[in-house]
């Protein structure tokens, strides 16, 4: 079977926003999320600079929650420095929401995220929550996956395979680096990001690809997909349902 994709689009997306910055859309959108937390609950908190945003607005209703389930050592860090309890996954039976970002978010709730390196605890997380809310500015919504890196997390011995792999549907892979080194995950693993692919059937290519031998985690969320998108715009939070 070969994994569903195309050639890659030349769009990147909505244009960026005019007067209102970036990072104030990820701000407005960081505090519209706070209305999908349930007072009494453990929330599902993801990674990444705009979920920054979500745990600077959730210190301020801290005292009505248990507490939050990360999916990054980062994340970990800045909510116990805001005062929140960040209880591991395997204390937990279920959580009710779980709120992250996205690189890039379709019509149909799909997703590619990992853009920071968290896409396996990412997963693990939102598997584990009855509802996925995603927050994101609108430049992250785009007709069809594939403009942004897809990052796959793979066991480092098998990284070169795994990229002929995706070298061989037309794809273009290499391994991030930081510092002039192969990234390791929070996991202890490598990423490969790989350009060139236009993915349209995001369910199929998801679990193929997570059949290959090494790979950890591909980060094409389809069978974790977003149940709600708020969308950061210069016209206010525009709200995508997905159920």
């Amino acid at each position: 079977m070969t994994a569903p994709v195309s050639p890659a689009s030349t769009s990147s997306g909505t244009p960026a926003a005019g007067a209102i910055s970036q990072d104030e859309l990820k701000a407005q959108v960081g505090r519209a999320a706070l209305a999908y937390v349930t007072p009494g609950e453990i929330v599902g908190v993801g990674t990444g600079s705009t979920v920054n945003k979500f745990i600077d607005a959730l210190a301020a209703i801290k005292d009505q929650i248990r507490g939050a389930v990360s999916s990054s050592v980062a994340s970990t860090e800045r909510l116990r420095a805001l005062g929140i309890a960040v209880f591991d996954s395997n204390e937990v039976e279920e959580l009710g929401v779980y709120i992250d970002g996205a690189d890039e978010i379709d019509h149909r709730g799909f997703m590619i995220k990992g853009g920071g390196a968290a896409l396996t605890r990412e997963k693990i997380v939102a598997a584990q929550s009855r509802r996925f809310v995603c927050i994101a500015d609108e430049s992250k919504l785009v007709q069809t996956l594939g403009a942004f890196p897809l990052p796959v997390e793979v066991i480092p011995m098998a990284a070169r395979r795994v990229m002929r792999q995706f070298e061989a549907m037309g794809g273009v892979a290499q391994v991030r680096e930081k510092e002039g080194l192969p990234l390791v995950t929070d996991n202890g693993q490598h990423i490969v990001d790989v350009t060139g692919l236009r993915i349209s059937e995001p369910v199929a290519f998801e679990s193929e690809v997570s059949q290959w031998p090494g790979v950890v985690t591909v980060g094409v969320f389809a069978h974790q997909k977003a149940h709600v998108c708020l969308l950061g715009t210069p016209a206010g939070v525009r709200t995508l349902q997905f159920d």
